[in-house]
């Protein structure tokens, strides 16, 4: 129903982001990895999802669509629902998720509060051909590098916009990297690498 928020962050509780918007406070529980990379006032948004039960709706977000795509992805997992979907994420980034779900590691997962052994078995056995396209490098685990200021991020999304798959966005982007690049120069230069 909402694909994502767009507004300031007026307060950070643990797992969840108070996000103002238009005078109006929406509650969204959140993984640790997202709350603590957001700031009290920062303009921002949250990629979302509504989950309804009988007797409850609510609001859950990230702040990245690949963190909110690998959340979907929990889901589809037999006895994850949202909540522990959200704890795995709050102790593991979706890029180690990913790799321990590539890499068979079992006991890695069942670390995960909610998540016993025979859960993480399912997550591995439902998930490892399903996390392709979270631009993992198959035999050493690496993602891109993280510019630390969003730049790489907002060229992923825009090259995901313009129909590209993230392992294709990501893979362009990790050949075109120069520390100090905008994400105008990155897409301009990746999509250059992408037409070759």
């Amino acid at each position: 129903m909402f694909e994502y928020i767009k507004g300031t962050v007026s307060e950070i509780i643990v797992d969840k982001i108070i996000l103002e918007v238009n005078g109006m406070g929406y509650r969204i529980n959140s993984s640790i990895n997202s709350t603590s990379n957001t700031r009290v006032g920062d303009a921002t948004t949250i990629f979302t999802h509504l989950a309804v039960k009988e007797d409850e709706i609510s609001l859950y977000g990230f702040i990245s669509r690949q963190e909110l795509n690998m959340f979907k992805l929990l889901m589809t997992v037999s006895k994850i629902g949202p909540r522990v979907a959200t704890a795995v994420l709050s102790t593991y980034t979706p890029e180690k998720l990913a790799t321990y779900i590539r890499k068979n590691d079992v006991m890695a997962i069942s670390k995960c509060p909610g998540v016993g052994k025979k859960t993480a078995e399912r997550v591995v056995l439902e998930l490892k051909d399903k996390v392709e396209d979270y631009g993992i490098d198959v035999n050493t685990g690496v993602t891109v590098i993280d510019d630390g200021n969003g730049d790489l991020q907002e060229a992923t999304e825009a090259l995901l916009s313009l129909g590209y798959n993230r392992l294709e966005a990501e893979k362009a982007l990790k050949a075109v990297y120069k520390d100090g690049s905008n994400s105008g120069e990155l897409i301009r230069r990746a999509l250059g690498w992408l037409s070759k």
